[in-house]
């Protein structure tokens, strides 16, 4: 497994992450708190994953309600490896809406679940979930900033943002003495393509890392999806599609037929070849992969042997233009 520095964090990661969102839960959905994984397959999955060299474990405190977390805690404590995990802020443990945010206190609280939860007395990498509207960016850096100076986070990072959103919280950082973000992690794959255009080049500009989330685009990029056919039961777009709704359209499906032709030329799964794609571009740390099973974990590891030039990625890349 190669590794990589994770922007200035003087950390390295390995180039493919374990995604945990599905371990007790589907994501931070409430509706399905206690559905996804068990936590004996959450437990096979993490040992395949520690197999192939996955060294970061990415979660959340809301994913499964807090099960994914203690899902990694138990993988931990009871192997006794230890590999980077990086957790995530903004979303209620509890399901309810009206505790959610990233104010102050709610951080410092959070926080506290998520050391328990876990079993740790200091969590790697902190993310942001999402911005939050409703409070000040400098409150919610101060707060990250107090949680790196009392050594219970190690490095933060943000997730779903845009490009204005990540430049204004660099300057708060810069203005105010504060810890900034080291990383960026939001979706990115040859369907979702957005971050190119303003937010890698700012990544590249600050020196900030990049783990994208959802490579495989929820299984559009697996070939599971297909023209005229009902989707497969239990898939992602059964479950959560609101946020690939947009995908399902006649553009899509052309570009899959001949994104599933490529990878036939190459003798490798399509899913391998649309991973191979996301690790291919030379701002990427590490992508986030989510697999249901051990086996899924087969595709990082095809993905991997797969050195892509300038000019195939383009190629690849316009299959979807």
């Amino acid at each position: 497994m190669q590794l990589r520095q994770l922007g200035r964090t003087g950390l390295e990661v390995s180039r493919v992450a374990l995604g945990c969102g599905n371990f007790g839960g589907i994501g931070s959905a409430p509706a399905f708190f206690g559905a996804g994984e068990s936590d004996e397959e959450a437990l096979a999955i993490m040992d395949a994953a520690w197999e192939l060299g996955v060294t970061l474990f990415d979660t959340a405190d809301a994913y499964g309600g807090g099960r994914s977390e203690r899902a990694v805690g138990r993988w931990m404590r009871e192997r006794g490896r230890r590999p980077l995990v990086a957790t995530k802020v903004f979303h209620s443990v509890a399901g309810d809406p009206r505790d959610q945010g990233l104010g102050r206190e709610r951080i410092l609280r959070q926080i506290e679940g998520s050391l328990q939860r876990l079993g740790v007395e200091r969590v790697d990498l902190y993310l942001i979930h999402q911005p939050d509207p409703r409070t000040p960016v400098a409150e919610t850096l101060g707060a990250l900033d107090e949680l790196v100076r009392a050594g219970t986070v190690g490095a933060v990072g943000a997730s779903n943002v845009d490009a204005a959103q990540l430049r204004e919280a660099l300057a708060v950082s810069e203005e105010r003495g504060f810890v900034r973000f080291e990383w960026v992690q939001n979706p990115y794959n040859l369907l979702e393509r957005a971050d190119e255009e303003e937010l890698l080049p700012l990544c590249e500009e600050q020196g900030l890392g990049y783990t994208p989330f959802g490579p495989l685009a929820g299984g559009w990029l697996t070939g599971k999806y297909r023209r005229g056919e009902p989707y497969p039961a239990g898939s992602r777009m059964t479950l959560r599609p609101e946020p690939y709704a947009d995908l399902e359209d006649e553009r899509t499906y052309a570009g899959l037929e001949a994104l599933a032709g490529a990878a036939r030329e190459r003798g490798v799964a399509t899913a391998a070849l649309a991973l191979a794609w996301v690790l291919g571009h030379p701002l990427v740390t590490a992508a986030v992969v989510g697999p249901r099973r051990p086996e899924h974990l087969d595709v990082a590891r095809a993905a991997l042997g797969i050195e892509l030039s300038g000019e195939e990625r383009r190629e690849l890349g316009a299959l979807f233009a």
